[in-house]
């Protein structure tokens, strides 16, 4: 039985607790959930959930899982054009959203509806706030294993009470509230920024036992300098969605040393319903740089560009994990909606990673192009292929939480207000520099580690 489908069982154990101080049981939300599965409607329905850090938000997801309607959740700011892209593409029975009055309320559409695979039951997006049509497609059976092997690691009971940091359509975040459900614990929702007196406020009140973030979380934490702060029920902290620098690794791994909680790093993609590895609280000092060892259930092992298995310590290969919580597969379209299982568990992560003698895993680089800002993925093809569709003569490149746009000889200005209001990445992610010409290869390749040494040459000067 997955945890959606036994939340009966916690009774009147608070689920969801609001900074307004609404609270829903299990036994509520369990009720409510079906109510709204029955508007739905009888037989399965593909549904778009527009997602908020709310109590409606979470019962739009539950109310699909649990009456067996395959459902895509996607970020309830997303540019409209975007937002109405995937709804012709992807041809949703209806929407789960806020209305103009603000109140959440199932829209039916009349369109003709895709056909959906049995097993099908979550979509996320692989590009956060880009809009892209690349969607992965999860199973229950997916969203079980993942919770179940992050509530053994962090060994989360019914006693726990986290707070949202994350977006619930982002897979890092909609795994906090996966594996706190599975528990029964009591789960706190908030979309107060964690620099607000607000944010802090509802944390003690409501004795929060713990946060996760991504790199910019923890870049903010520090600028608050979480040390000073009484925070008696915090138990611990987690930290994954793109490499947090080994500083400030140090840096947080001894402050939870001293307060005498627990500070876990931990390694994921969207592909693995959220979860691949994690680094045990007491190994972080020791592993300043690893992403740990697999989660329970789920192996990992290297392999070379032949597909050869590498198993020599500190040699480099591609990652590949398997596990019961590897996606089904990718989807671009409609069509794609029907496609049953294509990687039977195993999943070729695009990252180059070696181990220690220990055993431990560390990321040494990627085969892809992408990014990630504020833990959410960045395909810079997709952004510079939008760019060059609006006329504009410019590269991408960059690292994590840095946006870097090279131009021949546009307004970098325009460029980067046209990205703000395109895809809402904050201004401080973006830069651009002028450059005479893009370095290429002997192909005529653009040559991208390149572009980013030219970029850093440039801010040297």
């Amino acid at each position: 039985m997955s945890f959606v489908e036994k939340l009966e069982t916690f009774g009147s154990q608070t689920a969801l607790q609001n900074e307004n101080g609404d609270t829903v049981s299990y036994q509520d939300l369990a009720q409510r959930a079906d109510s709204l599965s029955e508007e739905i409607g009888d037989n399965k329905k593909f549904i778009f959930l527009k997602c908020n850090n709310n109590i409606d938000t979470i019962l739009g997801y539950i109310a699909a899982l649990r009456g067996g309607h395959p459902v895509l959740m996607l970020d309830s700011s997303l540019d409209l054009e975007l937002f109405e892209k995937l709804v012709t593409l992807y041809k949703p029975n209806g929407i789960w959203g806020a209305s103009d009055t603000s109140e959440y309320q199932y829209t039916k559409l009349t369109k003709q509806s895709s056909t959906v695979h049995p097993s099908l039951s979550l979509l996320l997006s692989t590009s956060g706030s880009t809009g892209s049509p690349k969607l992965v497609k999860l199973t229950k059976k997916n969203l079980q294993s993942n919770a179940e092997s992050i509530a053994e690691y962090l060994k989360l009971d019914s006693s726990e009470v986290p707070i949202t940091t994350l977006p619930l359509h982002y897979s890092y975040g909609l795994s906090v509230i996966n594996s706190h459900l599975l528990v029964g614990a009591k789960i706190l929702l908030t979309s107060s920024s964690i620099v607000s007196k607000k944010f802090w406020s509802f944390f003690k009140d409501s004795q929060a036992t713990s946060f996760a973030g991504v790199p910019y979380t923890y870049e903010m934490l520090q600028r608050l300098k979480i040390e000073d702060m009484e925070l008696p029920s915090l138990r611990y902290m987690t930290q994954a969605g793109g490499k947090l620098s080994s500083h400030l690794v140090e840096h947080f791994a001894n402050i939870a040393k001293n307060k005498g909680i627990q500070f876990y790093i931990m390694y994921g993609q969207t592909e693995a319903t959220a979860r691949i590895s994690w680094l045990p609280s007491d190994k972080v000092l020791s592993k300043i740089n690893s992403i740990g060892i697999p989660i329970p259930k789920g192996t990992i092992k290297l392999e070379s560009s032949t597909g050869a298995a590498i198993n020599l310590p500190e040699s480099e290969g591609e990652l590949v994990y398997q596990g019961d919580n590897v996606m089904m597969g990718y989807a671009e379209c409609a069509n794609d909606l029907a496609d049953g299982d294509q990687l039977a568990g195993f999943l070729k992560t695009g990252d180059l990673a070696k181990y220690d003698s220990d055993g431990f895993y560390y990321i040494t680089g990627r085969l892809k192009r992408f990014i990630k800002i504020f833990g959410n993925r960045v395909n810079l093809e997709e952004i510079q292929n939008e760019l060059s569709n609006e006329g504009y003569e410019c590269k991408c490149t960059g690292e994590d939480n840095l946006l870097v746009i090279a131009t021949l000889n546009n307004d970098g200005n325009e460029i980067k207000q046209y990205i703000i209001d395109k895809f809402h990445f904050h201004h401080s992610v973006i830069k651009f520099f002028k450059i005479a010409v893009f370095p290429v290869n002997s192909s005529g390749k653009i040559q991208y580690l390149e572009l980013f040494k030219c970029f850093n040459a440039v801010q040297k000067l």
